[in-house]
């Protein structure tokens, strides 16, 4: 009983401010960034998370000098090409698809082969996508199937490339560009969109790199960098995290929540342009830009009635991680909501489209669904009233999450398994439960 957890009373009104962790995207991105910088960056507001801690052990075996302090992590880079390290090293991506793609571009003049590996969750996620593109640099990476282990030996002057990146996955587009700043000439790169940190720290380390915006995608262009002066940032808190507070307060019946600090990236909040199109109560208060971040804090009451939507498939990207709470929102809709062209879900820790329609099965909510698209039945009076039990989920973060929100808004006994697993992204989310039933 010691990795799982009991949930069988609803949550009660409350009325709080919190605060979540700080952005995981970032808080890895920050930890890559340094690593190639010139000098001492320093961050707070970490996420001191499994996978951000995969990150740092990471760069620290490529001779990265790292320093965990209880406010604050230094990270002493020796610029672009100054990784220094070991022949025959293994960095052991975890459960991180953010790490185990993104420092394969910075790997792409790598002298030695490096293997790359993955718990049992990651290796089954498809790393091809990323191979390829990088391959096309003159990289040697061999895969085990698509997936993990595998391991890739650089090439001494990587080839510019032509990249079109038609997923929408962040983490190739950031992986080519990380590539394309150890690489002499252009780099030429159209992504459909998708969130976008690692071109605004580009930006804002005047790197050279440049973005023309078009209505369906981006073309970028990215060069060598000769020098990438330190990062000192304080990470934002993270919307992905905050999503799950958002739900649980527009579900409950009298309540009101207050989320500081809030990373609220245009590229990010997908789900709260699809909340409100429900019609849930999400206000943005005191915004501001922190270098080149959007900040916000967000306001959150409950909402009495919500409506089902047909979701535009143009907002997918900004809510790709946050669609299996987004679907216990439609739950209790009235009418039936369609979410379409999500199949890139089941590219993630678990197959998420799958587990999101198994969840709300089990709750008796009727579902139809297929591999890339949801139909969902609301039901505006669901009351659970019997034994519902979550495993064998692949140890995915998200759905032990939306497990816990489900049966605090809705009622029965839950017995969700691998309590361990909001370690890699969140390992503080049970604490601010408790703080909200106090």
């Amino acid at each position: 009983m010691a990795n799982q957890i009991i949930v069988k009373n609803k949550i009660k009104d409350f009325n709080k401010s919190i605060t979540v962790s700080g952005d995981k995207s970032l808080s890895i991105r920050w930890v890559l960034f340094s690593s190639i910088a010139t000098g001492k960056s320093k961050a707070y507001n970490l996420l001191l998370s499994d996978d951000v801690l995969a990150a740092i052990n990471a760069v620290k075996k490529l001779g990265a000098k790292v320093k965990l302090s209880k406010n604050y992590c230094t990270i002493i880079g020796n610029g672009p090409n100054g990784y220094k390290y070991k022949k025959n090293i293994t960095i052991n991506s975890k459960n991180s698809g953010t790490l185990g793609r993104l420092i394969m571009g910075l790997l792409i003049d790598t002298p030695h082969k490096i293997k790359i590996t993955g718990d049992k969750s990651l290796s089954k996620r498809d790393f091809y996508r990323i191979a390829e593109p990088l391959k096309k640099f003159g990289a040697n990476i061999k895969l085990r199937k698509k997936g993990l282990p595998l391991t890739i030996l650089g090439k001494e002057n990587p080839l510019p490339i032509n990249y079109l990146e038609n997923k929408g996955s962040a983490q190739c587009k950031s992986s080519v560009i990380f590539a394309g700043l150890k690489t002499a000439g252009n780099t030429y790169i159209k992504a459909k969109k998708s969130r976008n940190h690692t071109e605004l720290l580009c930006k804002y380390l005047e790197l050279p790199l440049k973005v023309k915006k078009k209505k369906n995608y981006d073309l970028i262009v990215v060069k060598k960098a000769k020098k990438i002066k330190p990062l000192n940032y304080k990470i934002p808190s993270d919307i992905s995290s905050s999503a799950f507070f958002v739900v649980l307060t527009a579900l409950s019946t009298n309540s009101k929540l207050l989320i500081k600090n809030i990373n609220i990236n245009p590229s990010r909040i997908g789900i709260i342009t699809i909340l409100k199109k429900m019609g849930v109560n999400i206000k943005f208060k005191n915004k501001k830009n922190y270098k080149g971040e959007l900040i916000a804090d967000i306001s959150i009451t409950s909402t009495r009635k919500i409506k089902a939507i047909n979701c535009p498939p143009k907002l997918n990207s900004g809510a790709i991680d946050e669609f299996l709470i987004i679907f216990l929102v439609a739950a209790k809709a009235s009418g039936v909501s369609h979410f379409k062209d999500i199949g890139e879900l089941n590219q993630k820790e678990s197959p998420r489209l799958k587990w999101g329609a198994k969840i709300l099965n089990k709750m008796g909510i009727k579902t139809i669904a297929t591999d890339n698209s949801i139909k969902i039945f609301g039901n505006p009076k669901l009351k659970i009233n019997k034994k519902i039990i979550i495993k064998d989920y692949l140890k995915d973060h998200r759905v032990f999450m939306t497990s816990v929100i489900a049966a605090l808004t809705f009622g029965g006994t839950w017995n969700i398994h691998d309590k361990d697993s909001i370690k890699t992204s969140f390992p503080k989310f049970l604490n601010i439960i408790d703080d909200l039933k106090k």
